[in-house]
């Protein structure tokens, strides 16, 4: 019989939108070389393409497919990497080869590497970064467990990966890498 991970991994594979808890809240995440995968999670979130997204990572290695590291200079990527694993998200120069789907409007892309064990196990996993965005239709709170995920938005999910939530009380803080600018305060 599959475990968790393995039928969270199978529903990414088949390009479905999969829930699981992070720092802070459950998230919805897909594969973000899936563009049939990042529109569904767009569809459930009613959210627009332009507004870009988050992609969330076990370490940073599964982020350099996305991210122009060449960009930064070595004191940048060391405060990026002070802050890691962690509930930091960082805005970084994109690839040019990374999909405007995840990039949306900008030649930027959000990244995080996380410290929830079980996203972490789920990146390793599946072998790559995951979209990651909160669990709520746009404008409404966020879940934060299985039983907030609500009926509307569960029917449209490939799986539900149970867990438990970490300790943080607000979604992750995101930061420009270049310029250090808090975009979100956590």
């Amino acid at each position: 019989m599959p475990n968790e991970f393995e039928l969270a991994v199978a529903a990414l594979q088949r390009d479905g939108v999969i829930a699981y808890a992070t720092e802070a809240v459950f998230g919805l995440g897909c594969d973000p070389d899936s563009e049939l995968a990042v529109h569904r999670l767009l569809a459930i979130k009613q959210r627009p393409v332009e507004k870009g997204l988050i992609l969330i990572a076990a370490d940073l290695a599964q982020l350099q497919d996305y991210i122009d590291l060449g960009q930064l200079t070595s004191e940048q990527l060391a405060r990026v990497e002070a802050s890691w694993p962690g509930p930091f998200t960082w805005i970084m120069p994109a690839r040019g080869n990374t999909p405007a789907w995840l990039t949306g409007q900008f030649t930027t892309l959000a990244v995080r590497v996380t410290a929830h064990p079980q996203v972490q196990g789920l990146c390793r996993a599946f072998g790559k970064p995951l979209v990651s965005t909160s669990a709520n239709l746009t404008g409404e709170e966020p879940a934060r467990q299985v039983a907030d995920i609500g009926e509307l938005l569960a029917s449209q999910l490939a799986y539900i990966l149970p867990g438990e939530v970490g300790g943080q009380a607000n979604p992750s803080e995101i930061k420009d890498a270049i310029t250090g600018a808090i975009i979100r305060p956590s």
